[in-house]
């Protein structure tokens, strides 16, 4: 693969990376209005999201093993980022609900 081909892959991949990094922001301060009650519709699809993020990130069992240094670090780097991105999607309407995003038409 051309590096420039390379590089093209890598920065059409940064919005995915940015919506992780956006759920993870978004991540702890849901969790924190849902436990004291302030937001109320608790959200289960977000956190089971986030859940299974963690538990595959933690987990032994892989698609392709750790042992595997390269490859099955890259995979759980993917397949926790794929997670993270849908999970920004579930929150939606919580940013909503905060006043950080317009609501869905």
């Amino acid at each position: 693969m051309g590096k420039a081909l390379w590089l093209t892959r890598l920065f059409g991949r940064r919005r995915i990376l940015g919506k992780a990094g956006a759920a993870l922001r978004t991540l702890g301060p849901l969790i924190r209005d849902v436990v004291s009650g302030c937001y109320r519709p608790v959200p289960w699809k977000a956190l089971g999201l986030a859940a299974g993020a963690f538990v595959y990130l933690i987990s032994p069992l892989d698609l392709i093993p750790d042992v595997l240094v390269g490859l099955g670090l890259l995979d759980d780097l993917v397949i926790v980022t794929w997670l993270l991105g849908k999970l920004d999607d579930a929150l939606e309407d919580y940013r909503c609900w905060r006043g950080e995003a317009s609501p869905k038409e």
